[in-house]
């Protein structure tokens, strides 16, 4: 089976990081999250891959071409950048003839699933994660037997709190490459862009049957929120607690889980938890927990928690020395109303 990964987004609930790089290529728990994508599909048993790219999209292939060299990949550039439908539709003869189905997997989502007992189930199959704001979302709505007979993109009024999590797993590839061209034939919008819901719920008033599958975590890493949760989620496995011998780090703390790159050197600091920094940062007299730094970057004198610092990036804090007399107090924290 073929995997389609969409990386053709601008990311921008994620600038400023994302004026110097595509969204998928940003940093998390010591890898890119195209890199953990990646990493699970190989794992799952995948080896041909399309990625659909736009924006900085050169930087995408290079990452590829650079970390998997061995991966079988072909790449598509949308132009202009109209939806998902659209990405897809550019793609369509990468995939139309591909007898085992595709699986479309979103370049900015990481889901923790069962991978191969999905690929192994027959039939189409969209992956589902119960939410509090459905209207946020594409929607999946089942019938009595429990298949999906309706997909709606960003509903205002929500019949269902299902929501598509951007794992897609379609049986009949030619029928999707005919249900996109349908779409832009037709020019099927909604939200002023052409989803894939839409091409979606054309396959079912087709007749093709469709099963939702839940999934147990879902990161849509496009929000600085999101990414931090994924980090920390991500960061949540044994080989980040596995203590390490750190010699560059003078009376240095490290509180796992973290990850920290090679050719980094950090004194006087509390590190973690919760905390993953890229390749070679000098880190000096710093509390940080809960954040993502990027390579190259340096930071002194702060108390950091739930930040994101790219890569490249300089940080001083404030650094004070005091004579207080009794009855005094400062206070430098934000105003309080």
């Amino acid at each position: 089976m073929k995997a389609i990964i969409p990386v053709a987004g601008i990311g921008s609930r994620l600038r400023p990081h994302t004026h110097t790089q595509p969204k998928s290529l940003v940093p998390v728990a010591g890898n890119t999250i195209l890199g953990h994508i990646i990493d699970r599909l190989k794992a799952a048993g995948l080896t041909e891959y399309v990625f659909i790219i736009g924006y900085l999209g050169e930087k995408v292939e290079q990452y590829v071409r650079e970390h998997y060299p061995d991966l079988n990949a072909t790449f598509v550039v949308q132009a202009p950048r109209e939806g998902l439908g659209h990405a897809l539709y550019m793609a369509r003869e990468t995939f139309r003839h591909d007898p085992d189905g595709v699986l479309i997997l979103l370049g900015d989502t990481i889901v923790d699933v069962d991978l191969p007992a999905l690929l192994a189930q027959p039939g189409t199959i969209l992956a589902v994660k119960e939410v509090k704001t459905p209207s946020l979302f594409g929607i999946v709505e089942t019938d009595a037997e429990g298949r999906v007979n309706r997909v709606v993109e960003k509903p205002r009024i929500p019949k269902s709190n299902y929501a598509l999590v951007g794992l897609y797993k379609i049986a009949n590839a030619e029928k999707l490459a005919g249900a996109l061209e349908w779409l832009i034939a037709t020019d099927q919008r909604t939200h002023e862009e052409f989803q894939l819901t839409d091409a979606l719920m054309h396959l079912i008033e087709e007749g093709e049957p469709m099963l939702p599958a839940a999934v147990d975590n879902w990161f849509d890493c496009g929000r600085k929120e999101t990414l931090l949760e994924a980090n920390a989620r991500l960061l949540d496995q044994p080989e980040f607690y596995q203590p390490h011998d750190y010699p560059d780090f003078t009376d240095t703390v490290v509180i796992p889980p973290v990850s920290i790159g090679a050719g980094c050197r950090i004194t006087h600091s509390i590190i973690g938890p919760n905390v993953a920094i890229g390749e070679g940062t000098i880190i000096r007299s710093t509390i940080v927990s809960d954040s993502i730094i990027g390579s190259y970057s340096e930071l002194s004198s702060a108390v950091m928690h739930d930040c994101i610092v790219g890569s490249d990036a300089s940080f001083r804090g404030l650094n004070h020395s005091l004579n207080l007399g009794d009855n005094t107090e400062i206070d430098y924290s934000q105003a309080r109303p």
